[in-house]
C-alpha cells in the first residue's frame, strides 16, 4: 500500500504542531505515511513497536524517536499497554543554520539518525527530564500564545534539541573510545543495561535482546568486560545507587527498587559486598 501523505493545519503561518502527552489505541494510529515536516517523538509510557525507513524499534518509556522529513513510518502501541507520547512536527526552516562559524546545527540528530539508519535514542534520566520540561513549556506557550510565543516556542525547541544533539555527540564518542568492545551488539547492550538498570537484565533476557544464543553472549561478555553478566550489572546497578544515596532523599528501599534489586535484603547484601558497607553507613559516610 502507498504511503499516506500526513496534512498539516498551519502550513505556511507557523510550520510548527504539537500532539501533546496522547494515548492511542491500535485502530487510532495512522497507517504508513510520510510528510516534509522533521518528527520528534517521546514516549512517556506503555509499550508497541515503530517502524521508520524499513525498520523496526521497541517502544519504551523514555525513549525518544527522530524522524526526517519524508521517512516513510507508523507506531503500533500495545493494545494491553498503550503508548503515551508526545509528537512534535516542524520545519527544519524554524531551527535554520546560525550566524556562528562552528560544525554545529540543531537538525544535526536527524542527519546523523538518517545516515547511520538509527531513529532512536533511549534518553538518560537528565534529558528525560530536559525533555519533559521542553514539552511543557512549548505546550504552555502554545496555550497562551502570548507577546513573542513563536520565538519562545522555536528557543525552547533549539535548546532541547541541543541537549539531544549532545547525547548523541557523547555517545558517538564512547563508541569511537571503545573500539575493542567487539560487534555492535555488545556496544547497544551495554548502553541498555546502564539505561535501564531496573528491567530484566538476566542473560536470558540480555542474550534475547541482543538477537544471539545465551552461550555466545555469555562467552563474548565475559571476553570483554572480564566479568560474567550478573556480576557487571550488579556493579553498574550499586553504582547507580551509591550516586541516588548522595543525591537524593529517597527511601533505601525506594532507591533498591529503582536500581532493579529484587528485595531489601538482596540489595543490602550486594551493596556491602561490593563497598564494605551498608547503604545507610555510606551515606552517613560520604556526607
Amino acid at each position: 500500500m502507498k504511503p499516506v501523505r500526513k496534512p498539516f493545519h498551519n502550513e505556511s503561518l507557523f510550520p510548527f504542531e504539537l500532539d501533546y502527552k496522547d494515548t492511542k489505541s491500535p485502530e487510532r494510529e495512522l497507517p504508513d505515511h510520510l510528510h516534509d515536516r522533521y518528527e520528534l517523538v517521546y514516549v512517556y509510557e506503555g509499550r508497541g513497536t515503530f517502524f521508520i525507513d524499513q525498520r523496526l524499534y521497541d517502544m519504551n518509556g523514555g525513549d525518544l524517536f527522530l524522524i526526517p522529513g519524508n521517512s516513510v513510518h507508523r507506531a503500533f502501541p500495545d493494545a494491553l499497554s498503550p503508548v503515551t507520547s508526545t509528537a512534535v512536527f516542524f520545519a527544519p526552516s524554524l531551527v535554520a543554520h546560525g550566524a556562528f562559524d562552528e560544525p554545529y546545527h540543531s537538525l544535526r540528530c536527524f542527519e546523523l539518525a538518517r545516515k547511520s539508519k538509527r531513529y532512536k535514542l533511549e534518553l538518560d534520566e537528565r534529558l528525560q527530564d530536559v525533555t519533559i520540561s521542553a514539552l511543557e513549556n512549548i505546550r504552555d506557550e502554545l496555550d497562551r500564545g502570548g507577546l513573542g510565543y513563536r520565538h519562545a516556542i522555536v528557543l525552547h525547541l533549539q535548546q532541547w534539541l541541543l541537549r539531544v544533539n549532545r547525547q548523541i555527540e557523547s555517545e558517538r564518542a564512547s563508541d569511537q573510545a571503545e573500539t575493542g568492545l567487539g560487534p555492535q551488539w555488545m556496544k547497544d547492550i551495554l548502553r541498555y543495561i546502564a539505561a535501564h538498570p531496573g528491567n530484566d537484565l538476566g542473560l536470558a533476557a540480555l542474550a534475547r535482546q541482543s538477537s544471539v544464543t545465551g552461550a555466545h553472549f555469555s562467552r563474548v561478555f565475559k571476553q570483554l568486560t572480564g566479568m560474567n553478566v550478573t556480576d557487571y550489572v550488579n556493579a553498574k546497578r550499586i553504582s547507580l545507587a551509591k550516586e541516588r544515596l548522595l543525591e537524593s532523599d529517597d527511601s533505601v528501599s525506594l532507591i533498591a527498587e529503582r536500581c532493579g534489586f529484587e528485595s531489601l535484603p538482596h540489595f543490602h547484601r550486594i551493596f556491602k559486598k561490593i563497598t564494605g558497607q551498608t547503604p545507610g553507613a555510606y551515606k552517613r559516610g560520604q556526607r
